[in-house]
């Protein structure tokens, strides 16, 4: 198992409850659900960055500026 680096986070007493519920219904810790939250969305970004990426390639190669 990789090692995890550990952190502090100070979070607003809602939103822990809301993280709680959601994470008690997926069968997840709260810390697992913090986890499955961010890979989601650091993935999401990475698709974005790589679709800019491939339209600014295109546009490039058509002489247009990106």
């Amino acid at each position: 198992m990789a090692e995890r680096k550990p952190f502090l986070l100070r979070i607003d007493p809602a939103l822990w409850t809301d993280l709680e519920a959601w994470a008690q219904a997926e069968l997840r810790s709260v810390n697992g659900q913090i986890e499955y939250i961010l890979r989601q969305a650091v993935n999401k970004r990475k698709g974005e960055k790589s679709r800019r990426g491939d339209t600014a390639e295109s546009d490039s190669s058509r002489g247009e500026p990106s």
